[in-house]
């Protein structure tokens, strides 16, 4: 066998608790999801938990291969690195686009619309709010 039961118990006892750990805060990140009330929130959650518990899980998996190999096992330490990067990265241009939308979706005061309707300018009102 080459499975857990031949790591030493010096090794499994970091690699569990890192995998547990990993997988509590991946949960942790995922019931934020569907629990938080607004948009903004539900994704605060997930972007910081799930970042960190997939670095647990990669750190177990790292420390579990290099012990049973015998050699130093360093590609999760590339994944990591990858999703540390580009995590706080995508959930930042998702949270933009929400603030985008929710700036389109509001309705625009008499103020504006009267501006617009008398300065002559040619655009649409939409183009013309977005500038």
């Amino acid at each position: 066998m080459n499975g857990i039961e031949s790591l030493p118990w010096w090794a499994a006892i970091p690699v569990a608790l890192l995998l547990v750990a990993g997988g509590l805060i991946t949960l942790t990140g995922a019931l934020g999801l569907a629990r938080l009330q607004n948009f903004y929130q539900r994704m605060h959650g997930p972007a910081i938990t799930i970042t960190l518990g997939a670095g647990c899980i990669l750190i177990a998996s790292m420390l579990y291969f290099t012990i049973s190999q015998s050699r130093l096992v360093v590609h999760e330490l590339l994944i990591s690195a990858f999703v540390l990067l580009t995590a706080p990265v995508v959930a930042m241009l998702i949270m933009r686009a929400g603030v985008y939308r929710d700036l389109r979706a509001r309705p625009r005061p008499v103020s504006e619309l009267e501006e617009d309707s008398h300065s002559g300018d040619p655009q649409p009102p939409d183009e013309h709010r977005s500038r």
